[in-house]
């Protein structure tokens, strides 16, 4: 099978048979687009004439394209999409190199960056007026620290998902995998206010806004830009000087959760990830709260001190 082929039918077995999200299917074609680019260059034309030399000089070429060069975490996501490629292939019984041959990059431990509470209740208040869009826009922001939605998942809600008397809602998240969202009663009263303020029959939870209503009943979508545009331009007037974005809020999300109590696996859930090992990346806020508790209670001056021995 042509290395050409083979990446069509894959990206086609994603939009129907996986039911990835089209946010999903653009990143792999462009991932696997790369590839295909390369290995035209290179005469490798079919899949199963695919080496694992031919895969570090890949690899070797992503590290460094044209002069600008890329970060090794950057580099991964072309060689993960590369391994899913291969993956799908031997599911068709078809015989290409294994996918553990495509070895990645080793990368430093991920650093999360979060707000703190106060910090997005600032966001909150800066993010809109009383205006319908200003109070879409608090709207947005509160629902992302309530519910630790993805920016694809948040402007995939519709107004009939939303239960506003039990502040209860279903998350189609990545795979098509559905899980619970909850809302606070700062966020539930938010949205509530933004909604009973609507005129408009678009089906959508979060719309575009015009000067002339009749055309927010049209499929007007927030676009992800929007979304990123509206936090960070809050965070600006809210005087945080964090860079802000809506994955940083989900992060503030998870960060809050485990610092009152919640178990790994609970917030594994609740942000809708398939392994704990992506969840894990937040121990080290649980790691630094027990920290803070040992040197309140433990490093006081207060330890009692060793006898000599006699």
């Amino acid at each position: 099978m042509t290395i050409s082929r083979a990446v069509k039918d894959y990206l086609r077995f994603l939009e129907t048979s996986k039911g990835a999200s089209l946010h999903t299917v653009k990143n792999y074609r462009h991932y696997l687009t790369s590839f295909q680019t390369w290995a035209e260059a290179n005469k490798v034309e079919r899949i199963d004439q695919l080496s694992g030399e031919d895969v570090i000089d890949y690899q070797l070429s992503l590290l460094d394209p044209n002069g600008a060069k890329r970060s090794r975490a950057t580099v991964n996501y072309y060689l993960i999409a590369l391994r899913s490629l291969l993956k799908y292939l031997i599911g068709r019984d078809l015989t290409v190199l294994p996918p553990e041959k495509v070895g990645l990059s080793k990368v430093p431990s991920r650093q999360i960056s979060f707000l703190e509470r106060d910090e997005v209740m600032r966001l909150i208040e800066a993010a809109g007026d009383q205006t319908l869009g200003g109070k879409r826009n608090r709207s947005i922001v509160a629902v992302l620290f309530s519910s630790g939605l993805r920016i694809s998942e948040l402007l995939g809600l519709k107004r009939n998902q939303v239960n506003l008397a039990t502040g209860e809602f279903s998350i189609r998240g990545k795979g098509g995998k559905v899980r619970p969202g909850f809302l606070s009663e700062n966020a539930l009263d938010t949205l509530g206010d933004y909604i009973d303020s609507r005129a408009d029959t678009n089906p959508n939870l979060f719309i575009r806004h015009f000067k002339n209503p009749r055309l927010d009943s049209r499929k007007n979508a927030l676009s992800h830009r929007a979304v990123q545009r509206l936090v960070g331009q809050a965070a600006v007037k809210a005087g945080v000087t964090k860079n802000v974005t809506p994955h940083q809020i989900r992060h503030s999300f998870a960060t809050d959760l485990l610092r009152n109590g919640a178990d790994l696996r609970s917030v594994q859930a609740l942000l809708g990830h398939s392994s704990i090992t992506t969840t894990q990346i937040y121990t080290h806020v649980t790691d630094r709260s027990l920290r803070d508790i040992h040197r309140r209670f433990h490093s006081s001056g207060t330890d009692i001190p060793l006898e000599k021995h006699r």
